[in-house]
């Protein structure tokens, strides 16, 4: 990086070029008596006593570090490797923002080329883009490229209600003005996955894509072959929003015939950061590339034949007029993705699915010691992954705020709050950082509360 500061003789020459003794004379418009107001600081600390005073406003908060967390919905406390952060923040990758210049930005290039070709690996797609802000924002991208698609000759979007509300509502402000019409599709009471039938019922020739999660909000892994073949035998396509780490056990959206896949990759090694930032992965078919907000890293070969990287298909705002752009997505996530790439470099294959089978075991000795307890039953059939919803005999808030304060334990999800329908139905995750004696400690709770 570069940092050339300005010579006293730059400086006299750009005041004079533009007709200024000093620099303070470029602040004459203020009044005096607010340039330089008086600030409230405490006074100048050491180094030293500097790290002890922020160590000690740390060590006030709560952190998943040091109290057992079984709260998921759609941001999840997962093991990072040692060497994710050693990496990460190298300089090269930490200081570089957007690899506008290939000939001094291949490394950059490369990592976001890396980071595409694991997000088709994963999801089972063709090809994959960089720089989507999160998996909510992901998903909306994807429904209006699922109009472009129809050439905006379809102007209805069917979206599951077993989608994550916070998505959804996303969606909606996405879509909000544009003509469009985003039909809810409701989720069988009994399963807890969208309602085939009530989908087949509302497909009709108007209908650009239907858009699913998976495995959804309530954990119940949705049948995508039946949904896709409904979808496609309407002319529509097919969106799904897939849980990565899931993805480790399940089959992909790909093999079911998915158009395009999102997912939100804060669970593959990225902390939860008091929710961000995060980054989205968005992958679709070949066929469909010119259609796929964002951008893309693309592999060449230079004049010489050597290997190289470049950005391509840049369908953006700030590349081509505004009026035939794909999006106008633009913050760089690249640094996320790098920590994505890092992630899965660091734990392979083999290590992704042992994570998977970790969080699915756990969850499921979870569900099962909580439904031992009178009162405490499954919400809904079906297989799950690492989190499930189960009906309580109080009401979730009072199970939460009696797990914290007299127990330190960070409790579920109150479904209540999203879904009226479903009051005293508690949405619990388990994943690979929840030790046994951790659920046990929490059931023991749970037990002694409701006694």
């Amino acid at each position: 990086m570069r940092y050339t500061p300005h010579t006293e003789e730059e400086r006299r020459a750009m005041l004079n070029a533009i007709g200024v003794e000093r620099i303070e004379d470029l602040f004459a418009d203020i009044p005096a008596h607010v340039r330089f107001p008086r600030l409230n600081l405490p006074e100048g600390m050491s180094e030293l006593e500097a790290q002890r005073f922020f160590a000690a406003l740390a060590a006030e908060n709560a952190t998943v570090e040091t109290h057992p967390c079984f709260l998921g919905a759609g941001a999840y406390y997962h093991f990072t490797p040692a060497l994710l952060n050693h990496l990460l923040f190298r300089g090269e990758f930490y200081t570089a923002y957007t690899p506008y210049q290939p000939e001094i930005s291949q490394g950059t290039l490369q990592v976001i080329f890396e980071f595409q070709t694991l997000v088709c690996q994963l999801t089972g797609m063709e090809v994959a883009n960089a720089s989507m802000y999160d998996g909510s924002t992901a998903l909306a991208e994807a429904a209006l490229m699922a109009v472009r698609l129809t050439r905006s000759r379809r102007t209805r979007l069917l979206i599951s209600e077993a989608i994550h509300p916070e998505y959804r509502e996303v969606v909606r402000t996405y879509t909000r003005g544009m003509d469009l019409e985003l039909v809810p599709v409701p989720f069988d009471r009994r399963t807890g996955t969208t309602d085939l039938s009530a989908v087949r019922a509302a497909l009709d020739e108007n209908t650009a894509g239907l858009l699913v999660q998976y495995p959804n909000f309530f954990g119940q892994i949705e049948p995508l072959g039946e949904l896709g073949h409904a979808i496609h035998e309407a002319g529509g396509y097919f969106v799904v929003a897939a849980d990565p780490v899931s993805l480790g056990l399940l089959k992909p959206p790909g093999d079911f015939g998915a158009d395009i896949v999102t997912a939100e990759g804060q669970s593959l090694g990225i902390p939860l950061m008091y929710g961000g930032p995060y980054v989205g992965l968005f992958a679709t078919r070949m066929k469909h590339v010119r259609q796929m907000p964002g951008r893309i890293a693309g592999q060449t070969v230079d004049t010489e034949g050597r290997r190289g990287f470049v950005l391509t298909l840049q369908a953006r705002e700030q590349h081509i007029r505004r009026e035939k752009a794909t999006s106008n997505i633009c913050t760089n996530e690249a640094l996320i993705a790098t920590a994505v790439t890092i992630y899965l470099s660091a734990v392979g294959k083999a290590g992704l699915q042992q994570v998977a089978r970790l969080c699915y075991h756990k969850a499921h000795y979870l569900a099962q010691q909580l439904t031992a307890l009178d009162g405490f039953e499954l919400a809904f059939e079906g297989p799950f992954v690492r989190e499930f919803a189960v009906r309580t005999p109080v009401p979730p808030a009072e199970l939460n705020r009696y797990l914290w304060e007299e127990h330190g334990i960070i409790g579920g999800y109150d479904l209540g709050r999203a879904y009226p329908d479903l009051k005293n139905h508690w949405l619990l995750t388990a994943t690979e950082m929840n030790a046994r004696a951790d659920i046990d400690r929490l059931v023991t709770a749970v037990a002694d509360y409701v006694r």
